[in-house]
């Protein structure tokens, strides 16, 4: 691995989960690809070891650690030749519940998420007919009888199979009566397995990715009051901690790919000989690789930002969102160069470039779209007028 980076930090974590991840080689993440399954292996040490508890606080069994150590953890998976996006969820969830979750709800969750019994790997947000214009969801969330009535559909809702429970935010509020769009939504934790058994179908998404993923349809689900979280109509806010967060470990996520391919990338080029010389001797080769390091370097910036200003509790919208950007972009530009330099190799599955190629490739479309951090970006730091 290249050293000379701006993830040399955090060393006993980062020491740590690459002997996990040791365990766990390229050719196991190739065969769970080809099969398009889950790799439960992997979850069940990442747990056991108490990763994927590390932000839930110790009181409750966790670590008590903040953003940027779990940051971390999931940069190093990815760089190890791995894939967060099977486990990351309970990362990012946890900012929800933790923040704005009641005393009663996090004794009863967070200890039972800490020992592995259960799995926070789901948030219910996006869905068909609304996409990235969340204040227009349609499921709604009916009080009765001291319940909530759950009707609506959800999309690309990841990780649903393989969690048992999941955050989902819904209309309390009809848009019509509400002076703002962005209230009258409210957020509620929802047993998945109970769920399926009472008005909830779940349809699997097949992908370009090997990334669980689904539909989901929501007919008279009840769930009972408690599972509120926080104050109704609220939710759209509270939920913007965990996006937030999402937005910042995806980040992290694409450094540790884009280490990934440049580590993959510089060792064969100064191995593979053509015309008698190593092909990384050639600047048309070294340039567009160096270029592709410098922007992985300079995202990994925004991203230890992003981290600091979430564990301060202070607002970082703009910087998650920018980390989220710059990282996307460099992990693809890094994939790209070590495709292309790889040749005809960077397409055999033996070499797993293929692989990370396509999972990396995922973070300029979801979750929250290049064009929609850029009209960020111009409204509310730039301040121009709103453009949609």
């Amino acid at each position: 691995m290249i050293e000379q980076t701006l993830s040399n930090n955090y060393p006993e974590i980062r020491d740590a989960i690459r002997a996990l991840c040791a365990e766990f080689p390229d050719a196991y993440f190739r065969k769970i690809d080809e099969a398009r399954g889950y790799p439960e292996e992997f979850v069940d040490a990442l747990t056991k070891a108490g990763w994927l508890a590390a932000l839930i606080p110790q009181e409750y069994g966790g670590s008590g650690l903040g953003l940027t150590e779990a940051s971390v953890i999931m940069e190093e998976i990815n760089r190890c030749g791995g894939n967060s996006g099977a486990c990351h969820g309970q990362m990012y969830n946890m900012g929800t519940l933790l923040r704005h979750g009641s005393d009663a709800q996090k004794k009863k969750f967070l200890p039972k998420i800490a020992s592995g019994e259960w799995r926070l790997q789901s948030m219910g947000v996006t869905e068909p007919t609304t996409g990235t214009d969340t204040t227009k969801i349609k499921t709604t969330a009916v009080k009765k009888d001291g319940r909530y009535v759950i009707n609506g559909q959800k999309v690309w809702i990841s990780r649903v199979q393989h969690s048992d429970w999941m955050i989902l935010l819904a209309r309390t509020t009809p848009l019509s009566e509400v002076k703002k769009k962005s209230e009258g939504m409210s957020i509620f934790m929802v047993d998945l397995r109970a769920a399926e058994k009472s008005g909830l179908t779940v349809r699997p998404i097949l992908n370009m990715v090997n990334h669980e993923t689904n539909e989901l349809f929501f007919e008279n689900l009840e769930i009972p009051e408690e599972n509120l979280i926080g104050e109704e109509g609220k939710g759209f806010k509270y939920i913007l901690d965990g996006l937030n967060a999402e937005r910042t470990l995806i980040a992290a996520e694409c450094i540790g790919d884009g280490y990934w391919f440049i580590d993959r990338i510089t060792s064969y080029v100064k191995d593979r000989t053509v015309f008698g010389r190593p092909i990384g001797q050639n600047q048309g080769v070294q340039f567009p690789i160096a270029d592709a390091f410098m922007e992985i370097e300079a995202a990994n910036l925004m991203r230890w930002k992003a981290c600091e200003l979430f564990d301060r509790h202070e607002p970082m919208g703009a910087q998650a969102n920018m980390a989220k950007y710059l990282a996307a972009k460099a992990s693809w530009e890094a994939a790209n160069a070590c495709l292309q330099f790889h040749g005809g190799y960077g397409f055999a599955c033996e070499y797993d470039v293929e692989r990370k190629f396509r999972e990396t490739r995922l973070y300029q479309v979801a979750p929250i779209s290049t064009n929609l951090i850029y009209s960020y970006v111009a409204e509310h730091i730039l301040g121009l007028p709103r453009s949609f």
